[in-house]
């Protein structure tokens, strides 16, 4: 069994865990350079710096150009 430390959802088996991440709703970071929104595995290769997926957009840094999803609703619900 695996399960999404994000959401804790179960999978039966390693791929649809993989296929899940990458859409994981509670997993998502929004560019307030371009508006588009997508998944936070996406957006980094060494876990350490994340950059706006479209590649014509230079959004980058966690709290500066690109903010979780999650806490856009908490602070404006």
């Amino acid at each position: 069994m695996y399960t999404c430390r994000t959401c804790n959802r179960a999978f039966s088996t390693e791929l649809a865990l993989e296929l899940h991440l990458d859409q994981c709703e509670t997993d998502q970071l929004f560019c307030k350079k371009c508006g588009n929104r997508f998944g936070e595995r996406g957006a980094t290769r060494d876990g350490w710096h994340y950059h706006c997926t479209d590649e014509e957009c230079d959004g980058e840094g966690i709290g500066e150009d690109l903010v979780r999803v999650e806490d856009i609703r908490i602070r404006q619900g």
